[in-house]
C-alpha cells in the first residue's frame, strides 16, 4: 500500500467580511493572541487582519472565563502566541461558528506521494493520510496525484469513501489498470 500524505503548507485564510473595506479574506499572519485579565476572569482573542486593508480584528476564543479553568500550559501558549495553539484554535469549528468565519484552504496544502507509484503492479492500492484537517474532495486529489482526468479517476478508482464528497479524514483507494 502506497502512502499519500496531505499536509498543510500554511494556515488557511479566513473568509470573513471586513467592516472597513468589505473584503472577504483575513489572515492570522504570524498568529497572535490578546489576553486581557479582569480580576479573576480572562478574555482571550485571536487577532486577524484583513488581507486588503490590513485592519486588525479580534476573534473571541474565551470570554470571561475563570483563570483557573484554563490549564497552565494553555495559558502559557496564549501568552507566548504558540503556533500550534493558533492552529488548533483556528481549526475549531465552534470558534468558527461563534465568530462567523469559514476557512479558505486554497493553496494552503500539498500532496506528497511516492515517486515510484507507477512501478507497482496493477491494481495499485494507496492510503491517504491527513496531517492536518484539510477539507478536500478525493476525486480531484486523486486526479492531481495520478495525473489522470477526473473522468478517468471515476472509471478506474475504487475507494472506501464517496469520491465526490469532501473529507478531511484518511481513506484508501484502489487504482485499476486500463481496460
Amino acid at each position: 500500500m502506497l502512502p499519500w500524505v496531505v499536509r498543510r503548507t500554511r494556515l488557511p485564510l479566513l473568509s470573513l467580511r471586513c467592516v472597513d473595506c468589505d473584503a472577504e479574506s483575513a489572515t492570522t499572519g504570524e498568529g497572535r493572541f490578546r489576553v486581557n485579565a479582569n480580576g479573576k476572569l480572562l478574555d482571550v482573542w485571536l487577532l486577524v487582519r484583513c488581507v486588503s486593508c490590513d485592519r486588525t480584528r479580534k476573534l473571541t476564543v474565551h470570554d470571561r472565563v475563570p483563570v483557573r479553568s484554563l490549564a497552565p500550559a494553555e495559558l502559557d501558549g496564549y501568552h507566548g502566541n504558540a503556533p500550534e495553539l493558533v492552529a488548533s484554535r483556528l481549526f475549531n469549528p465552534l470558534l468558527a461558528r461563534r465568530n462567523h468565519f469559514t476557512l479558505d484552504w486554497t493553496d494552503a496544502w500539498q500532496l506528497d506521494i511516492p515517486s515510484a507509484w507507477a512501478e507497482e503492479s496493477w491494481p495499485v492500492q494507496a492510503e491517504v493520510v491527513f496531517k492536518d484537517p484539510v477539507p478536500v474532495r478525493p476525486e480531484p486529489l486523486i486526479a492531481q496525484g495520478l495525473g489522470f482526468s477526473r473522468n478517468e479517476v471515476l472509471r478506474r478508482v475504487k475507494s472506501d469513501i464517496p469520491l465526490r464528497r469532501t473529507t478531511s479524514a484518511g481513506f484508501t483507494f484502489l487504482v485499476m489498470p486500463r481496460d
